[in-house]
């Protein structure tokens, strides 16, 4: 695949760089000679910084972040607005107003401002106002149609930024800069690889090779968006619950200490070792009181039970001594 994106590179004329005169001598690294005063960019490089775009943007999106094409110059704006259009991408194809990222405020305002004009235009109150307020609000929403078209669907900062062409898009890479915003760009030789994080060095003024450029970066982002809608798939719930989950609810649970570790139960003690028993003195003693009365019931019926057998066994003999006094009598 590697063998084939650098062919089609190579076709393309992505390792023709500018004059000699033109050059940066930051762009050394990159260069593998030169060649009628024309410097040859080293495709190994071209490679190398577009596989590393590519992974960069793909993990990006699929985070949920926007990428935002820059392509102002005419060579690139086609390219970047099909591309960008096409997998869903924030785009810049006309002139990079200053202040567009670190005064996005305003430019939201403005955007506010277009939706505006556009219910005026659809509704009719443009064409039934006067010839010249008419004529002025046309011009106005003509001018922020061009250069906002392909933001007015950003309502946040981007999570990063592609560029064709460094040297001629220095604001946007500063303005980027300034915010912390990761940069990708197509670089010549005439450009400095310090502006950007991830530099791909080649040509930056041919249509082909610019778009082969501008494809494969947004194929990597389309990569990215499908995995992010991956992610968004709420996961299935289990129809079925395992037995052993309900056999192990069903059957009682030991008791778990502060800590979370269940309670052993406790072991009886040795037939050697006796274990006091408490005595509850004040419930044996009515039993035992009950137990004395009863006793005492028991012996009182007996003695009179006795004494009166022996008052009637005594009953005869009282009768003749009654029967002798009143003989003597």
């Amino acid at each position: 695949m590697a063998e084939a994106i650098i062919r089609k590179l190579i076709n393309a004329g992505i390792h023709f760089g500018h004059r000699v005169s033109r050059w940066n001598p930051k762009m050394e690294p990159y260069i593998l000679t030169k060649r009628n005063s024309i410097h040859i960019i080293d495709p190994k490089e071209t490679l190398r910084g577009l596989l590393a775009a590519k992974k960069f943007f793909t993990q990006l999106v699929s985070e949920g972040k926007d990428v935002l094409l820059v392509g102002t110059k005419r060579q690139a704006r086609k390219a970047i607005q099909t591309h960008a259009q096409r997998v869903g991408m924030h785009y810049v194809t006309e002139r990079w107003l200053g202040g567009t990222l670190t005064n996005f405020d305003t430019i939201r305002s403005r955007l506010a401002t277009l939706e505006k004009l556009e219910q005026m235009e659809a509704d009719g109150t443009i064409a039934s106002s006067s010839k010249k307020e008419g004529a002025r609000l046309q011009r106005e929403l003509r001018k922020i149609r061009r250069n906002l078209e392909g933001i007015r669907n950003m309502t946040t900062l981007p999570g990063a930024l592609f560029v064709v062409d460094a040297l001629r898009e220095i604001i946007a890479l500063r303005e980027a800069r300034k915010l912390k915003i990761p940069t990708v760009a197509l670089i010549d030789t005439d450009s400095d690889p310090d502006m950007v994080d991830i530099p791909i060095p080649g040509n930056d003024d041919g249509v082909r090779a610019i778009e082969i450029i501008v494809e494969e970066i947004c194929n990597a982002i389309e990569l990215g968006k499908m995995s992010r809608s991956d992610k968004a798939e709420p996961a299935q719930p289990a129809t079925t619950t395992p037995r052993i989950a309900s056999s192990v609810s069903s059957s009682p649970q030991a008791p778990k200490d502060e800590e979370g570790f269940k309670n052993e139960p406790s072991q009886p003690a040795p037939e050697n070792q006796s274990t006091p028993q408490p005595t509850l003195q004040m419930d044996k003693q009515p039993d035992a009181a009950v137990s004395i009365g009863a006793q005492n019931d028991q012996d009182i019926a007996t003695e009179n039970h006795k004494s009166r057998d022996e008052s009637i066994d005594n009953l005869p003999d009282q009768q003749e001594d009654k029967q002798q006094d009143e003989q003597r009598e």
